[in-house]
């Protein structure tokens, strides 16, 4: 019997350590050696444990390449407020011994949720105490402050301070809000206008260059196609229905078929929430795998390009609003259409306000980007949503701003009744950022 029991436990234990080997080895997704819930800007490739752990004998090196190679374009683009290099200075070796910020794991802990507060910090809130105990003493504005309310909307972001350094808002300390004729390069109107796609040739074959099409085209198809960008651009099926060399059809052209056209979008795409899986080679995000409310009848779907986009009919109206909503249930996504931006948007499509006016989901959290290429400017969409998603202040410059002083969006960010609402109202409290600023200003001149 005792024989029996050993042998039982034997093959149990070669069995399960034999699916645990294979689940290592093999499997992209492994559920069975996440060690804690992940943070809420990498829960959705939290099984592919190779995204950040990509040498099993790797230490803190392995991690920070990993962030870096995720995050680091986005760092030097924000001019990050704390480099590495501010940190790898001699005259500053002081301060490693009190917080090594050359890692981004010293402050960025993952697979931690009991210490994970918002934007994936696991220190404590008050951390930037550490480097500024005397900031008091140094400014009579900050006298009394606490050191958790520093990283308050408004106030300070570790990495990207372009919205908020002092001599951005003493610069727009008294600007006035913008009528519609003086906006920013961002509006729908003038996105539509220089709309720019640089087709390759090979791309630009006839719509009936594949035999499959006979099989498939229908009459309604063909003319939404010849109305679309791309019959007007000469892009036929071929382009997106066929994968070279071996022109094999396609019945669903993914993001691989858009990118050979649409690179900078797509590169976007699957940096931003809903492609991240698609970039480490997992299963396409389902709007039931998000930790925010969804639509329940959208549980399902697959978010890849095609999600938004009918290439088509190429409607980039719907795109803008209808497909957002077609998913998200969230407070602030559901009184979108009753709010002041929801109904600024119904009345530019109804042709009562002028496109200037429009502002839609996309407006604010894929905004329109002026691009130079090969000396000719051009305006693109930003598919990368946490280019503007957290901190919330990082939309200021590229979205609020067009439309809105400084003053305000600062306000509007930091009170979040006001966001989940769409911002149907007022600010609540206002942040004295500006004011700050300005009174250090008077002071030193």
């Amino acid at each position: 019997m005792k024989k029996m029991i050993w042998l039982l436990w034997l093959v149990s234990t070669l069995a399960l350590a034999g699916f645990l080997g294979y689940e290592l080895a093999y499997e992209k997704e492994k559920p069975n050696f996440l060690i804690g819930k992940s943070t809420h800007g990498h829960y959705q490739i939290e099984l592919a444990c190779d995204a950040c752990h990509t040498s099993p004998f790797g230490g803190e090196e392995v991690l920070q390449d990993a962030c870096v190679s995720c995050h680091g374009d986005e760092l030097k683009a924000s001019l990050d407020s704390h480099p590495k290099k501010k940190f790898t200075d001699p005259r500053n070796a002081d301060l490693i011994s009190v917080l090594d910020a050359r890692q981004c794991v010293s402050c960025h802990s993952e697979h931690n949720p009991d210490i994970t507060h918002p934007m994936g910090l696991t220190l404590p809130e008050d951390y930037c105490v550490q480097c500024h105990a005397d900031v008091g003493e140094e400014r009579p504005t900050h006298k009394g402050l606490t050191f958790e309310t520093c990283a308050s909307a408004g106030c300070h972001n570790y990495h990207d301070n372009r919205a908020l350094y002092e001599d951005f808002l003493l610069k727009h300390a008294h600007d006035r809000t913008p009528s519609p004729q003086q906006l920013l390069p961002s509006t729908l109107k003038q996105y539509l206008a220089s709309q720019r796609v640089e087709w390759p040739e090979e791309n630009l074959h006839s719509i009936k260059g594949h035999a499959q099409v006979q099989a498939v085209t229908t009459p309604e198809i063909e003319h939404e196609w010849l109305s679309s960008a791309h019959g007007q651009a000469g892009v036929g099926c071929n382009s997106c229905h066929t994968s070279a060399p071996s022109e094999l059809w396609i019945e669903k052209p993914g993001h691989q078929q858009c990118q050979s056209c649409h690179t900078a979008e797509v590169k976007g795409f699957l940096a931003g929430k809903h492609g991240m899986r698609l970039a480490q080679k997992l299963s396409p995000m389902t709007p039931e795998q998000a930790r925010q409310p969804m639509q329940t009848d959208a549980g399902h779907a697959q978010l890849g390009c095609n999600s938004c986009h009918n290439a088509h009919t190429d409607n980039r109206i719907a795109a803008s609003t209808e497909a957002c909503l077609g998913c998200h249930a969230d407070d602030h996504s559901l009184a979108f259409e009753q709010s002041p931006h929801g109904q600024l948007w119904q009345q530019v499509l109804s042709g009562e306000r002028t496109a200037e006016e429009a502002v839609s989901c996309a407006t604010c959290h894929m905004p329109r980007e002026s691009v130079d290429h090969y000396g000719d400017s051009f305006t693109q969409v930003q598919h990368n949503q946490n280019a503007t998603l957290r901190p919330n202040e990082k939309m200021i410059r590229s979205s609020c701003m067009s439309c809105h002083t400084l003053a305000f969006s600062i306000d509007a960010l930091a009170d979040e009744k006001l966001i989940n609402n769409n911002f149907s109202g007022s600010p609540d409290n206002h942040i004295e950022s500006i004011d700050m600023a300005v009174s250090r200003d008077v002071k030193h001149r």
